[in-house]
């Protein structure tokens, strides 16, 4: 719940995509420790369906982790044409 809330509050407050994204990641890890947390009630049964959903969950969160900063250093790179124009202009 305090990973969350820190997450939360960081994703607010941060400007930077980096900052969001990694701000997103740790509200992701607080949600995976309370699932995780809430199977530990339970000793004595073996669940399996909550780690599989917490190691998938893992893995959908890399991978979309991935995907948003390849996204944002696409948005930030300048393009070849705004590297020309400025090229082309006189001094």
């Amino acid at each position: 719940m305090i990973l969350f809330a820190l997450g939360l509050i960081a994703f607010l407050v941060k400007s930077g995509v980096f900052h969001k994204v990694l701000a997103i990641n740790v509200m992701g890890i607080g949600v995976f420790m309370l699932l995780l947390a809430t199977s530990a009630f339970y000793p004595n049964a073996i669940d399996p369906l909550t780690h599989g959903m917490v190691l998938t969950g893992i893995v959908v969160a890399v991978a979309g982790s991935a995907l948003a900063l390849n996204l944002a250093t696409q948005i930030d790179l300048p393009s070849q044409s705004d590297e020309m124009a400025r090229h082309d202009k006189p001094d």
